[in-house]
């Protein structure tokens, strides 16, 4: 059994900001519940149960109306608990499942007609080592990508940026839309220089790939209310402000010092002060998730 981490902080009384109509929460995941769907037994930490319900009472306390949950590691590659989301909230939910190389058709097209439209691939490593069990590789991506491509689905990769210049061939000639998670994992340590940052920050304006502006209570050297990540936000949508959409990473897995739990309001002001102009909150909360996700 692998260590218990806590659960999200509770939501706010009221939405802290007014957001446009239809914004979107664009990284989340569900959790159970665990009667009918059970955590892998080999997996990476045990979350709390936060079933769908819960991330939708998340949303409305902060005032969005969409989201889209990403199936997490620990389920592996059992995608039940995110078919279950998107079955019980069509209109509000979207998804990204985790997939193995000998998925079928059929499958792709069960999950499509749910609401799935990308599926997540995890190429983390730390010092060469892997960081997370369970989740789909590079050999899964490589078999995938021609069948997401038929369906207009992107690849949703979880990779730390300093592996960028060495991936980042073989990724451009897969042929598909690229999503890069949690913008790189990059610590604001590295600075926005970082090599591997500014491969991601090529591709973007490339148009190969996208990236979500979320983690950054993962990168952060001061602490909340994660100002030194600012540079990284406002690189990213002068790179091009049409491929990028923000996430939450509710309920924030992995923690275990509560301390250091993030809060969700807390994380949408940093987001509220790099970003102050209405229309690139337009495009990176509503328009680009819409065309992304196909709401």
């Amino acid at each position: 059994m692998t260590r218990p981490c806590l659960g999200p902080l509770p939501v706010p009384a009221t939405p802290p900001f007014t957001l446009p109509p239809h914004a979107c929460d664009s990284h989340a995941h569900t959790f159970g519940p665990y009667a009918a769907f059970p955590l892998a037994g080999d997996r990476s930490y045990t979350p709390p149960e936060n079933a769908p319900e819960r991330f939708v009472a998340q949303l409305d306390a902060l005032g969005f109306e969409r989201g889209v949950v990403v199936t997490a590691s620990v389920y592996g590659m059992d995608n039940g608990a995110l078919a279950d989301a998107l079955q019980r909230y069509p209109a509000r939910l979207r998804g990204v499942a985790v997939l193995g190389a000998e998925t079928t058709e059929a499958e792709l097209d069960r999950l499509a007609a749910l609401g799935v439209r990308g599926a997540r691939f995890n190429l983390f490593r730390r010092d060469g080592q892997a960081v997370y069990r369970n989740g789909a590789g590079l050999e899964a991506l490589r078999a995938l990508a021609p069948k997401l491509a038929a369906r207009g689905w992107h690849a949703q990769i979880w990779i730390h940026a300093p592996d960028l210049p060495e991936l980042e061939p073989m990724l451009r000639a897969l042929g598909l839309d690229l999503v890069i998670d949690h913008m790189g994992r990059m610590s604001v340590e590295r600075g926005v220089r970082d090599p591997g940052f500014q491969r991601l920050l090529a591709m973007l304006a490339d148009g190969v790939a996208w990236t979500k502006i979320s983690g950054a209570d993962r990168v952060t050297v001061q602490g909340a209310p994660y100002d030194d990540v600012t540079p990284h936000f406002e690189a990213i949508v002068a790179a091009n402000p049409q491929q990028v959409v923000w996430g939450s990473d509710w309920p924030h897995v992995n923690y275990f010092d509560a301390a250091q739990m993030p809060g969700d309001s807390a994380l949408l002001a940093l987001f509220m002060r790099a970003i102050p102009g209405a229309a690139l909150r337009q495009a990176i909360l509503v328009d680009n998730p819409a065309r992304l996700y196909g709401f």
